[in-house]
């Protein structure tokens, strides 16, 4: 077997992350990827995730199945956030463990840094403050895998890797008008708004909040940078017990920026109007990406341009409803 026939997991591949993952893969040249739906694979279940490993015995996997959403989902359903992606990530990586996987990549999210840690935002500072309360479970999820890859690191000796990206975006997002991030939340409302001929559009907040943002596929190509390192080149630019790669785009904006920009893409021509007694969350997240560029990797697509390709995801995805 060469190596671009090696067996590959990727968990939640149907995921926008997932599916990402799977493009890349495939455009490197990997060819035997594997896959399982929720339907077909229950990842909380541990008895289903140990037959599956004993069954199929890949040599890497991708760790890109999480229970998602924004500021409103992650307050509504709390216990679900940080149930799901514990019982996620503890059989995933508990499996791979058992069956001998080479390598592993664990997907956290950016949230997992203190909610006013100093910006931009390096790995260091993890576990150095206080997390954004709308998202604390969820973050205390991703921060237990990070953990879990670096325990089994160090007790197994395992080449368990992971990565922190920052706001993402791009084909197979979510666009519920109530359960998904602010990016494909504003798509949806301005395309509404648009085709409705809405005198204007609410922004929930103040719109001062700065974010971040990285379009998928890019984080898909610095995910299988990442594994296709050598495990003495990762070694030397992570420690022991702060593993993890922080991947974005080394820039942001504001809220109403984005709003902005969207609403060009979009073509709306109405008013922008902001909800202050709406939650604005962290003040600002941005990724210090010195590390990511440091092993080689940079993204390739600009803001204005990956919003254009959402926007047409978007309305294939209407289309087809």
């Amino acid at each position: 077997m060469n190596e671009f026939q090696k067996p590959i997991f990727v968990a939640g591949h149907r995921g926008m992350v997932g599916s990402a993952i799977v493009r890349g893969l495939a455009s490197r040249g990997y060819t035997n990827i594997v896959t399982r739906s929720r339907a077909e694979l229950d990842l909380t279940d541990q008895a289903q995730v140990r037959a599956f490993f004993a069954k199929e015995r890949p040599q890497e996997v991708y760790v890109a199945a999480a229970l998602v959403g924004g500021i409103h989902a992650n307050n509504t359903y709390p216990a679900e956030f940080i149930y799901s992606n514990l019982m996620v990530e503890a059989n995933v990586v508990h499996e791979s463990w058992r069956t001998g996987v080479t390598k592993l990549l664990f997907l956290g999210s950016s949230c997992i840094y203190p909610r006013l840690a100093p910006q931009p935002m390096s790995e260091d500072v993890l576990l150095t403050g206080k997390l954004e309360p709308t998202n604390e479970p969820y973050a205390i999820a991703k921060i237990a895998g990070i953990k879990l890859c670096e325990s089994y690191n160090r007790q197994y000796g395992c080449d368990y890797r992971s990565v922190m990206p920052t706001n993402l975006y791009g084909p197979g997002d979510n666009y519920h008008p109530q359960n998904s991030h602010v990016l494909p939340a504003m798509i949806r409302r301005f395309h509404e708004a648009k085709m409705a001929d809405a005198p204007s559009v609410v922004i929930w907040g103040t719109g001062t909040p700065k974010r971040e943002f990285l379009y998928v596929d890019d984080l898909a190509s610095a995910c299988v940078h990442i594994m296709d390192l050598p495990r003495e080149v990762y070694a030397a630019h992570t420690e022991v017990m702060s593993s993890h790669i922080n991947i974005g785009s080394g820039e942001d904006q504001s809220i109403a920026e984005l709003a902005e920009l969207v609403s060009e893409v979009v073509g709306y021509r109405g008013a922008i109007q902001y909800d202050t007694s709406k939650p604005d969350g962290t003040p600002r997240k941005l990724l210090d990406i010195s590390r990511i560029r440091q092993l080689g990797w940079m993204p390739r697509v600009p803001l204005r341009e990956g919003i254009a390709k959402a926007y047409e995801d978007f309305r294939s995805e209407e289309l087809v409803a």
